[in-house]
């Protein structure tokens, strides 16, 4: 019964009142008396809210060791790592993909000057590719072309740097120059004539100006299978094919030897430029393999008719 309600003689009945308890053990102010089953709930769930597997997301922020979020690797702890991987990635680019080189001589001018960076090729020569006419190669020294020429002599910063691909080439055995024929074909040049490939004379306009096509004049030059003869931009300042005929190949260098083909000028950015073939090397004729093709394709495709033709005629006259 609450506090204050009437007793049966309508007067109302006195009862000594319970002192409360202190206001801080109280959980619920709507009775005096604690509710078990609230308490009964309380313990469960205070039993669930500590329970090793579950709880209320305290643990999630907290590490293995319960000492606050494992915090990330500083910058300077991941940086050896990047380098690692850039300069594994540098060198993979420098051995399969493609390779600065820098020009060390005016043979190639005005195509290319002395002190441009120029990126090589070398991915498509993995996959077969040959050097063709016109194009700008590197090639190794294919033995006495250097001989008496002086080589650089790079610090070990410079090597390092030039082994994995973030300099040019510190290699001091390689040259630069345009290929003219390929295997197969016949080159030639007269005094004050131009060069002839083929039978086709070859409009060079992209000599150094000044600069004559051939001299000394040289040829016919049957160049063999699998080589190459080539020759400098700027012809009176270029020890190329026609001054090292006397040498192993008369003058021609094994495909073999050759790096890859200069693609473009990277360096310095005022003289970017791509290394196209010129177009006199396209001109009608020049290949004399792909001109004569059709022909032997033409005449094998018809040999087996011509001779069943025969072998039916002969049967016939047999019977007869």
């Amino acid at each position: 019964m609450a506090v204050g309600a009437r007793s049966g003689h309508g007067e109302p009945e006195e009862r000594p009142q319970r002192p409360h308890p202190p206001a801080a053990a109280m959980t619920d102010d709507s009775t005096d008396r604690p509710d078990p089953a609230a308490d009964s709930a309380g313990a469960d769930g205070a039993g669930e809210g500590t329970g090793a597997g579950e709880g209320t997301g305290a643990g999630e922020d907290t590490g293995q060791d319960g000492h606050g979020p494992k915090k990330p690797r500083s910058f300077w702890k991941e940086l050896p790592l990047l380098i690692g991987i850039a300069l594994v990635l540098a060198l993979l680019i420098k051995t399969f993909l493609v390779q600065a080189f820098s020009i060390p001589s005016d043979s190639m001018m005005n195509t290319l000057q002395r002190g441009d960076r120029v990126l090589v090729d070398k991915l498509t020569p993995w996959f077969g590719s040959e050097p063709e006419r016109g194009e700008v190669v590197v090639f190794h020294d294919p033995g006495g072309w250097l001989e008496g020429e002086p080589t650089p002599q790079p610090n070990i910063l410079q090597k390092a740097l030039s082994f994995i691909g973030l300099m040019p080439s510190a290699e001091e055995k390689d040259l630069i120059k345009r290929v003219i024929a390929v295997g197969g074909d016949t080159v030639s040049c007269k005094e004050g004539g131009k060069v002839v490939v083929n039978g086709k004379e070859l409009d060079e306009t992209y000599l150094y100006p000044g600069s004559v096509p051939c001299d000394p004049a040289f040829g016919p030059v049957k160049v063999p299978k699998g080589r190459i003869w080539v020759m400098g931009d700027n012809r009176q300042n270029s020890l190329d094919s026609r001054f090292h005929m006397e040498l192993a190949g008369g003058g021609t260098v094994s495909n073999d030897e050759v790096v890859g083909r200069a693609v473009v000028i990277a360096w310095p950015v005022t003289r970017w430029s791509t290394l196209p073939v010129p177009a006199t090397f396209d001109q009608p004729g020049l290949n004399q393999a792909l001109a004569a093709a059709p022909g032997a394709m033409g005449v094998a495709g018809g040999l087996p008719l011509v001779l069943w033709r025969r072998k039916k005629r002969a049967a016939r006259h047999t019977a007869e």
